[in-house]
């Protein structure tokens, strides 16, 4: 039995280079992968179809958030420890 058989795995920038590879990793590792991608559906397609033909179990999703919807809550996460940002 593999080690992660059971699992899924949510891969975020997975589409291209290290998450690629994690993603990859870790299906012959027996889980089940969410390869999440921002902007690379073709990619992000690839890669589901290697770990499929290695006999993996694998699908694409799209990150949930524009790139401005992400600054918007890096910048709220920023700044919560510290109260409100200055105007």
């Amino acid at each position: 039995m593999k080690y992660l058989t059971d699992k899924v795995a949510i891969v975020t920038g997975a589409s291209k280079g290290i998450g690629a590879a994690i993603a990859k990793a870790l299906a012959a590792e027996g889980a089940s992968v969410v390869v999440n991608y921002a902007s690379s559906p073709d990619a992000a397609g690839r890669v589901v179809s290697e770990i499929v033909s290695a006999g993996g179990t694998a699908t694409a999703i799209p990150d949930p958030l524009t790139p401005q919807e992400r600054r918007v809550l890096e910048f709220a996460r920023t700044w919560a420890p510290f109260g409100e940002p200055p105007d």
